[in-house]
């Protein structure tokens, strides 16, 4: 007992202490115990290199400190200040109030997800949203799968899965986010791509000949969302390709992906094709995610023939790819929002964020300038600045919106200081998420609705460690 190793405290000790207590009364014994066990291995090589042993409450205490930070979820919630309003590594889009509070009751309580209350039998969970998407879109009936990459790969193997043809314009096999390409979701639907045009060019007579080769199962028309071809350009408008469709008995599929479903040029945003127009100009399916224009949670939706729709549900993929009582919730709180357009904006936070007005940004970002500055200190200077936001999630690639910000630079001009700073920010209780553009870390204030909040966030930052990363 008397060495130094010796008067390390037993596990047992350390459990019956104030911070034993305190362990095992928010984490458990048996996480506590493990906890402790780790915090007298590490004590015990301390020991061994000549350090001195701890007692039970300091040893206690590093098990606390581990636990704790355990316990943190890396699913953490940030303050998107990057300036890209439907950022696919962020979340995309942040939920209505109203579909929060929708998923919320479907957590807390028993649901009717398939059960038809009106005869006490057995019912499909599409009846909760099929009624209102119909109503929104003009379309015969309606489907909804865990995301539109779901809605692309069932349509496919539904319509052409046993090796039939889907024609496509080369320059619509696009690639999505995380290098998934459209080629390869039409290999593992198992259809067989068919390539016709070329990449900035095709005609109806290419749609024409690949038709009459026979062995097609659908047509499929790709809304390139998330990249624009400019120039010497052709493609076949929809009705047009509609009608070459229905002539040769195919079906035509229109994958429009970022799903719109009101025109966005109302709120001084460009005009994106919305699914209703989809409907209209004669596709007989139509897949959108839920996830991003349309503003709610991560799903896929198909619209379009009832029949279509019928042979879409009774494919088994069907219950691989279908959603959970809290994704209906608030899909459903979501998509009765857009009965009311003219609040839409205000209850919807993407349309809130996207028709948000430059001047008013920039009210934020003046509002922020001081406390953010302190936060820095000297080695920092920060200003106001003008800048431009994105949507994001491949919508409207080419488009910026008019913004405001707060840029910061390192007084002495080193570039390495920002990323050392960009680090510190998103080591904050609440991380804060920028961009670095021309010199400076740029705090785009377009999504930053909690300004008191951010700067109650922002003086958690260690002045004296700001200033050695300057």
């Amino acid at each position: 007992m008397d060495s130094p190793l010796g008067r390390l405290p037993s596990v047992d000790l350390v459990l019956r202490s104030c911070v034993g207590a305190a362990l095992i009364e928010r984490f458990g014994r048996a996480s506590a115990t493990q906890a402790v066990r780790q915090s007298l291995a590490r004590a015990r090589e301390v020991v061994r290199q000549g350090g001195e042993p701890s007692d039970a409450e300091v040893i206690g205490a590093e098990a606390l400190a581990r636990l704790e930070g355990e316990a943190v979820s890396t699913l953490r919630p940030v303050f998107n200040l990057t300036g890209t309003v439907l950022h696919t590594n962020l979340g995309r889009a942040q939920l209505a109030q109203a579909a929060i509070e929708a998923a919320v009751r479907a957590m807390r309580e028993a649901v009717a997800l398939e059960f038809d209350l009106s005869n006490g039998k057995r019912g499909e969970r599409d009846e909760h949203l099929r009624a209102l998407v119909c109503e929104l879109t003009a379309a015969e009936d309606a489907t909804v799968l865990n995301n539109n990459a779901a809605a692309v790969l069932i349509t496919l193997n539904t319509l052409a899965g046993r090796g039939q043809g889907a024609v496509v314009s080369r320059g619509e096999l696009i690639e999505i986010g995380g290098a998934f390409r459209m080629p390869d979701i039409m290999a593992r639907a198992g259809a067989r791509l068919v390539e016709i045009g070329t990449t900035n060019r095709t005609h109806a007579k290419d749609y024409e000949a690949a038709l009459a080769e026979g062995d097609i199962g659908l047509v499929l028309k790709v809304h390139t969302s998330n990249y624009r071809v400019e120039g010497f350009t052709k493609e076949v408008p929809a009705p047009e390709l509609a009608a070459i469709a229905r002539r040769a008995g195919v079906p035509l599929v229109n994958d429009l992906g970022s799903g719109t479903l009101l025109d966005l040029s109302r709120w001084g945003l460009r005009h994106e094709p919305t699914v209703r127009e989809a409907v209209a100009e004669g596709a007989d399916l139509v897949t959108f995610s839920g996830d991003k224009l349309l503003g709610g949670p991560q799903a896929g939706f198909i619209v379009g023939r009832r029949d279509l729709i019928a042979s879409i549900n009774r494919n088994p993929m069907k219950r691989a790819l279908r959603v959970d009582k809290i994704r209906l919730a608030a899909l459903e709180a979501t998509l009765k929002l857009y009965r009311d357009p003219d609040r839409l904006a205000e209850r919807l936070p993407t349309l809130r964020f996207l028709s948000r007005k430059a001047e008013d940004i920039a009210r934020t970002a003046q509002a922020l300038e001081a406390p953010l500055a302190r936060a820095l200190g000297p080695g920092y200077a920060v200003s106001v600045t003008e800048c431009a936001s994105q949507i994001g999630s491949g919508a409207l690639p080419l488009d910026t919106l008019a913004s405001a910000g707060l840029a910061i630079r390192p007084v002495d001009g080193r570039g390495s200081a920002l990323e050392r700073l960009a680090s510190a920010l998103r080591r904050l209780p609440v991380p804060v998420i920028g961009r670095v553009s021309e010199g400076a870390l740029v705090l785009d204030c377009r999504c930053l609705e909690e300004s008191e909040a951010f700067a109650r966030n922002i003086a958690a930052l260690d002045a004296g460690a700001v200033d050695a990363l300057a």
